[in-house]
């Protein structure tokens, strides 16, 4: 079943989801690929919305986000709108603009509560708040002729506000380079090399491998990984004791789960698990 950001909260078909696997795997698609997919014309506002969904569906385990064609994945804000607004503002003429939307500054993981897999598929170009919305999935799969980089500084755009998760990510030094000169470009095989990128792919392969990774996330206890993505994010800012306090505290919503007998049961059988996050 395909679905489109509008039948989700009426932001028109910028945003498209397909839903595979009976719901369990959404694929989230940025549809602007006249402007390279581009957040223009309500995208980021959509994305967000898109992404509560996902969160607040029982049933949805693993979400991909790629983007349509095979140029770009997302080409971040929209510099001609972004342009027309402030030129207006600046000539007293009010002009609409829906730039970035909440996304611009919300953390998947940590600010919205998403504790649910995200894995980012780059399709192409990933620039700036492309290189955003790609930064703030668990993991990325991107296609060999991909180029990403963080143009801000090179345009004088705020993003300073989303910029701090790179370092959990990337080597300080490549953060820095990214970041601080504008016109850095890294390649796929350079993504993967210094851990940015969990796999490099032909692009025909893209995304096949990305349904990969997303269907082997349906044999895993869907409670047990939302424990472990949350630890791994926030034990990030804690002493390792309390890290370690907060873990225990956090695995205890897995006693008297009927998935905590599924799963030993299904080792002791040789079979696939049919978890049911209940």
């Amino acid at each position: 079943m395909t679905q489109t950001g509008r039948d989700l909260k009426q932001e028109g078909d910028v945003v498209l989801v397909e839903k595979k696997n009976d719901g369990r795997i959404w694929v989230i698609t940025m549809n602007r690929p006249h402007r390279m997919n581009s957040l223009g014309d309500g995208m980021a506002g959509a994305l967000t919305d898109v992404f509560e969904a996902y969160r607040d569906d029982r049933n949805a385990r693993v979400a991909v986000i790629t983007g349509a064609g095979d140029k770009a994945f997302c080409a971040g804000a929209d510099l001609i709108e972004t342009s027309d607004s402030r030129q207006a503002a600046k000539d007293g003429k009010a002009k609409s603009s829906r730039g970035m939307g909440r996304m611009g500054f919300v953390n998947l993981s940590e600010s919205m509560n998403l504790w649910k897999p995200t894995i980012a598929a780059i399709n192409g170009f990933a620039i700036a708040g492309g290189f955003m919305v790609a930064m703030q999935c668990d993991i990325r799969i991107i296609a060999e002729h991909a180029l990403v980089g963080i143009a801000e500084t090179r345009w004088n755009m705020p993003g300073a506000a989303w910029m701090a998760p790179l370092t959990r990510q990337m080597p300080l030094g490549c953060a820095l380079e990214l970041t601080m000169w504008g016109d850095t470009k890294y390649n796929a095989q350079r993504c993967y090399d210094i851990g940015w990128a969990q796999a490099v792919t032909p692009k025909e392969k893209l995304m096949e491998t990305a349904l990969a990774y997303a269907d082997r996330m349906l044999d895993m206890g869907p409670r047990s990984v939302s424990n472990n993505k949350e630890m791994v994010y926030r034990g990030a800012h804690m002493d390792p004791r309390d890290s370690q306090r907060f873990g225990q505290a956090v695995e205890r919503n897995l006693q008297g789960m009927a998935d905590s007998i599924e799963g030993p049961l299904a080792f002791s059988e040789k079979r696939r698990p049919n978890f049911k996050n209940e």
